[in-house]
Order: structure tokens, then sequence, then C-alpha cells
């Protein structure tokens, strides 16, 4: 009798699939994910702070509404 231990296969490491930088279009890279540099991650977060990304809707009706009111 052998005392060979069967060894299995290790299943592979699923990683993230590649997708392209959200900014530039370039392969992604797994440390800057979803981007592909940190020249591309600053400009994104630049966008967030600047108002790039942002849900139009209607105006504030509270805000209009005291902005017609005479300040005493």
């Amino acid at each position: 009798m052998s005392t060979e231990k069967k060894t299995e296969a290790a299943e592979p490491v699923r990683l993230r699939p590649r997708r392209p930088c959200p900014i530039c279009g370039k392969p992604s890279a797994q440390k800057y994910h979803p981007f592909c540099s940190a020249r591309c991650a600053d400009v994104d977060l630049h966008r967030w702070l600047g108002g790039h990304y942002r849900i139009p809707g209607s105006p504030d009706t509270d805000a209009v509404a005291n902005d017609d009111e005479p300040e005493s």
C-alpha cells in the first residue's frame, strides 16, 4: 500500500474581471481598481468634490419661498 497522498488541484483564485478605467479607458489596475492609476482616481475624486456627479432635480420649494420674502 502506498503512503502517497493524493493532491487535489487548488481552485484558482478568481480575480475581478478587467474592465477599462472609467476616466481614460486603459485597463484597470488592481491596486487602483476600478481606475488604472492614482491620477485617474484623483481626477474622479475632483469630479465628485466639484459637483460634476449629481442628480438633477426640482429646486427646493422652501428656498424659493424664502427668497421672495423681504428681510426685516
